[in-house]
């Protein structure tokens, strides 16, 4: 693919005619020469290459799945020698590409990175278990495995930092937004602007159900300040490049404004006093925005943005008193059930909420009678059908994982066979 071709490419994506996003995320391509020396190489994770006659750099690496193929790609792009390796942030569909690199006879490779991507790495380690459990579920990877050979930054920064290599000057900069650990970095000679998964080409990931806290109002400054940049290409890694500076600072600051409408909303509300279940159906993403095709909730959703903000200023006390030292979930479904008379009337009233086109009540009753009676097959049966129906309804990535391997689980426990899901993303990598 040549320049000329990306260009296009990148048009058509930006007027909606093809996907190519965080939840599309396509690879396969050669590295794309984005100009003199630059290198695109797209993937799940994208990376970003740098050649000179004497070294090459990377902005970020790619993940473990992708590794040996990405090599491959970057060998056939240049022979010489990687010095060094910039992170993005600590994500692992970012920084776990290296491996093939380091095994190259005489490898020296420095690695650079915000001075917090140490501190999630040792996060990882503690909880490996429970984030190859959340992945797997995410993106309906059963054999998912969660790295433990995580390479550490050799030298890291806390707000910013310039550094020259293969030719150009990185400036980077700390932002919080998808993660706390983020670097954005910009190449003035080319006016060049790497915003790693600062932009995703979708409503920003940042209410993650199963993830570590986001940080949705930090996001918002920090695109504001890239679209200072006067950048005239940027690279994300996620998706198809933006070429041009208006386009560019349009998706910054329209990015920006629709975090900014829901952050003003929800801490609206919260100061008033209403309680979590009150405020998430009442924000809305603001109407004139609704066309853009990088403000998609295919990813990530409002709703959970709204709850991950409740999460940050408000802690984990929804307003709702029975719940601050509640019943086992397992109680309180034995005692629905008795006041139902029974599991038949329960199950009867999740098939009929269902059928109304009412998934969210009908999940409740399924859930309860499964929670009640867990040796029932007509429970586990009617949970597989309204979690497989929730899994198809569902737009984003995030919510069409977890419903879809509730409804595999309830399957697998009704003995029913093989679920009718498909994969939630048809890719090598995973995203965290």
């Amino acid at each position: 693919m040549t320049i000329t071709d990306i260009r296009a490419y990148a048009d058509r994506v930006w007027s909606g005619e093809v996907d190519n996003d965080i939840a599309t995320g396509r690879g396969g391509h050669p590295v794309i020469d984005i100009a003199d020396g630059v290198g695109f190489l797209p993937g799940f994770g994208n990376a970003i290459a740098f050649r000179t006659a004497d070294e090459l750099a990377l902005f970020d690496t790619g993940n473990s799945r992708g590794a040996q193929r990405g090599h491959h790609l970057l060998r056939s792009w240049t022979d010489k020698p990687l010095t060094t390796a910039f992170y993005s942030h600590g994500h692992t569909d970012h920084v776990c590409g290296l491996g093939p690199f380091e095994a190259e006879p005489e490898s020296n490779i420095e690695v650079i990175g915000h001075e917090r991507v140490r501190d999630r790495f040792d996060r990882y380690r503690l909880t490996a278990g429970y984030n190859e459990i959340i992945n797997r579920r995410q993106f309906q990877i059963p054999d998912l495995t969660w790295p433990s050979d995580l390479r550490s930054p050799d030298v890291t920064f806390r707000d910013s930092m310039s550094v020259r290599r293969a030719g150009v000057t990185f400036e980077l900069f700390h932002a919080e937004g998808e993660t706390d650990d983020a670097a954005v970095a910009y190449v003035p000679e080319l006016k060049l602007l790497m915003p790693g998964d600062m932009f995703v080409w979708l409503v920003p990931n940042c209410g993650n159900p199963q993830k570590a806290q986001r940080f949705p109002r930090e996001w918002a400054h920090a695109l504001r300040r890239m679209a200072t940049l006067g950048a005239e290409i940027m690279l994300p890694s996620h998706g198809a490049p933006i070429f041009g500076a208006d386009r560019i600072e349009q998706a910054c600051l329209e990015t920006a404004d629709w975090l900014d409408s829901i952050v003003r909303q929800t801490l609206d509300m919260m100061n008033a006093g209403r309680r979590l279940d009150d405020i998430v159906p009442a924000v809305k993403p603001p109407a004139e925005l609704a066309d853009r095709v990088y403000l998609r909730a295919r990813y990530d959703e409002p709703e959970f943005i709204v709850r991950n903000l409740w999460r940050r200023y408000g802690g984990w006390y929804d307003g709702n008193p029975a719940r601050l030292k509640p019943s086992r979930d397992a109680e309180l479904a034995r005692a629905v059930v008795r006041l139902a008379g029974g599991l038949r009337p329960v199950l009867d009233e999740a098939e009929r909420a269902a059928e109304a086109g009412d998934l969210r009540l009908a999940s409740h009753f399924a859930e309860m009678a499964v929670q009640a009676e867990p040796e029932s097959g007509s429970a586990h049966e009617t949970r597989a059908r309204v979690y497989g129906e929730r899994a198809k309804s569902e737009e984003s990535l995030m919510a069409r994982g977890v419903f879809a391997w509730a409804a595999a689980e309830a399957k697998q426990a009704a003995a029913l066979g093989e679920p009718d899901w498909q994969p939630a993303v048809a890719s090598i990598g995973v995203a965290d």
